[in-house]
């Protein structure tokens, strides 16, 4: 299972509650916050949701 890097870059400030949930849900507190996850089906639907606010890499 391939592994991706996510990092938050911009705010959730101004953004709905489904999207502000989604974040948290990732493990993504603050601007900046990098955490990694397995590619699994589930996080890359999480992803896609907030992909605006993010920036991934594949590792």
């Amino acid at each position: 299972m391939s592994k991706i890097k996510i990092t938050q870059i911009k705010s959730k400030i101004d953004r709905p509650e489904t999207q502000k949930r989604t974040l948290e849900s990732l493990g993504l507190r603050r601007m900046n916050h990098t955490v990694e996850h397995n590619a699994t089906p589930q996080i890359m639907g999480m992803v896609n949701k907030v992909k605006h606010l993010l920036k991934i890499e594949n590792i």
